[in-house]
């Protein structure tokens, strides 16, 4: 988006001037509002420039773009890209390469991630998709606490398909994990504390034997 028009740029006969504090001036020549601006030690910005006449508002545009700077900034950083991990399965998996690989979808579904989890069918295997079936729906229901179906149980080739979403949004699983992070280093500091006041105690108890 280009910058705003302001000062001596707006070249228009007549503005709807609103003071600083959003207060409705009125209608006046660009010329007063220039003059009303450089009084008040402020700028003149065009902010409404489709209006009939444009609106013009006095602020401080020094103050203003850095105020928009660091709310984009802060916005970017609150930002939350969708990640979707990869899971794949085979029909006939043992139960520790089962267990192995539901603990992977949990991991993911704790940090607010999506899962997509493919069943991979090789030879004779195609011919019984049930297989595959039975095995998505058993993980969905090992996983229920942490993640739903976003997208059933679907054939692709060679291989079937499902995505599932955290119940938990990002956002959310980041923040836990602040916390969580927060109170083990208060634990630490805590457990430092303790160590140091029973120090003195040790050191008595010696010189006293």
């Amino acid at each position: 988006m280009s910058e705003p028009r302001i000062n001596e740029r707006i070249r228009v006969p007549e503005v709807r001037l609103v003071g600083p504090n959003g207060e409705q001036v009125g209608i006046v020549r660009v010329e007063d509002a220039l003059r009303l601006a450089e009084e008040a030690n402020l700028d003149l910005v065009e902010v409404a420039p489709m209006a009939k006449p444009p609106v013009a508002k006095l602020m401080d545009f020094g103050k203003f773009k850095y105020e928009a700077a660091m709310k984009a900034r802060e916005a970017r950083k609150n930002q939350v890209n969708t990640v979707i991990k990869e899971i794949k399965l085979r029909p006939k998996i043992d139960p520790h390469d089962y267990g192995t690989k539901r603990g992977h979808v949990e991991r993911f579904l704790k940090a607010g991630d999506k899962v997509k989890v493919t069943i991979m069918f090789r030879g004779r295997e195609q011919s019984r998709p049930e297989l595959g079936r039975r095995l998505l729906e058993r993980l969905a229901e090992d996983i229920a606490e942490l993640g739903y179906v976003e997208s059933a149980p679907k054939q692709d080739g060679r291989n079937m398909i499902m995505v599932i979403g955290p119940t938990k949004k990002k956002a959310e699983a980041k923040a836990e994990q602040r916390r969580a992070r927060d109170r083990s280093a208060e634990a630490a500091r805590g457990a430092g504390s303790d160590e140091a006041a029973t120090a003195p105690e040790s050191s008595a108890a010696t010189a006293a034997e």
